[in-house]
């Protein structure tokens, strides 16, 4: 048996900007870390020549071309793995809620089967095998991010180069940028996830980037921008600007993906008048999953404002980061050894 986890990530800063359709052009750059929500992979020794799959629904087949769920299907194809093996996911959060859980699903499964084979695996090996498997193969409107902050754990900036290449940057200061976070950023459920994939969502985007479109361009150039003023921000210890550059993010991310829900702008604007300085809803949505707030007041105010988040229908989701990325927990193949 095999056992692996895999944190999921909240985005800090220059989010969207890892599409490669803006990249390739005009470089990406962003602030994300991984926190304490994870995915949890097991694999099996099946003792049939077939394959059984566990998730929100079961597969058993003969075939990996008779797979359904296409990253089932792909991972294994790309670890050679064909018959033998059950493999079970579960998860702390919900699908489609805007955390990366596609992403970091995609690096656990991998890590997984990877150990499985009795294969040494690198962070980077992982993240990027998940990319070709997301963005070469199957051919999604997706970015790069979530599998490298699932892979790498910890608070980090990304920059992804014009040739496809990703730089892995550690912040400065990141023991207490992790402290002061940790204690003024607050997660709340929204209660709606997103029907379909991120893809879905992104594809429009994607599709506009590849036109030239100067509107979403600009609006991308912009947190990219602000991306990099958050990694300042951060690292100089300067808390109260971060809070500002997440409002400056969601006024442009309004503009880029209006919500469809407009209780959720109300929330903003209500969490605004209650001490928070800025704020997002989390993924390629703007109106499901989760929001995140900075609240810089860390005395009474900071639980008078969870219990106003609470009164407006949200559920809080306390988090720690993760600094560890995707890990293989129990290997008893190797412990018997």
């Amino acid at each position: 048996m095999i056992l692996s986890r895999s944190p999921t990530r909240i985005s800090l800063g220059g989010g969207g900007t890892d599409l490669p359709s803006f990249y390739e052009k005009y470089e990406g750059f962003l602030i994300a870390g991984a926190i304490n929500k994870y995915i949890i992979l097991e694999a099996n020794k099946w003792f049939w020549n077939s394959i059984s799959l566990k998730y929100s629904k079961i597969e058993l087949t003969d075939s990996i071309d008779k797979i359904i769920h296409p990253l089932f299907r792909e991972a294994l194809r790309l670890t050679k793995i064909d018959k033998g093996i059950e493999i079970v996911s579960l998860a702390d959060i919900p699908s489609g809620s805007g955390l990366g859980s596609s992403g970091a699903f995609l690096v656990g499964l991998l890590n997984t089967l990877h150990h499985f084979k009795n294969e040494t695996t690198f962070k980077r090996q992982l993240a990027e095998e998940a990319c070709k498997i997301e963005l070469d193969i199957l051919k999604e409107h997706e970015g790069k991010q979530d599998k490298y902050a699932s892979a790498f754990g910890g608070i980090h900036a990304y920059k992804f180069h014009k040739n496809g290449a990703v730089s892995v940057i550690p912040l400065i200061n990141e023991d207490i940028i992790k402290s002061e976070l940790e204690h003024k950023i607050h997660i709340y459920f929204t209660g709606y996830t997103r029907e379909g994939i991120a893809s879905d969502v992104l594809k429009k985007q994607d599709i506009a980037i590849k036109k030239d479109d100067t509107t979403i361009i600009d609006y991308l150039t912009e947190i990219k921008r602000i991306g990099c003023d958050t990694l300042t921000a951060l690292e100089e210890l300067d808390f109260d600007y971060f809070g500002e550059l997440l409002n400056e993010h969601w006024c442009i991310k309004q503009k880029l993906n209006p919500p469809k829900n407009k209780e959720i702008s109300n929330i903003y604007n209500y969490a605004l008048k209650h001490g928070a300085t800025g704020g997002k809803i989390m993924g390629a949505n703007s109106d499901v999953g989760f929001f995140m707030f900075y609240h810089p007041d860390t005395t009474k105010a900071f639980w008078e404002f969870d219990k106003l988040m609470i009164n407006k229908g949200l559920k809080p989701m306390p988090f720690k980061f993760d600094m560890d990325g995707t890990t293989i927990l129990f290997n008893g193949d190797k412990d018997e050894k």
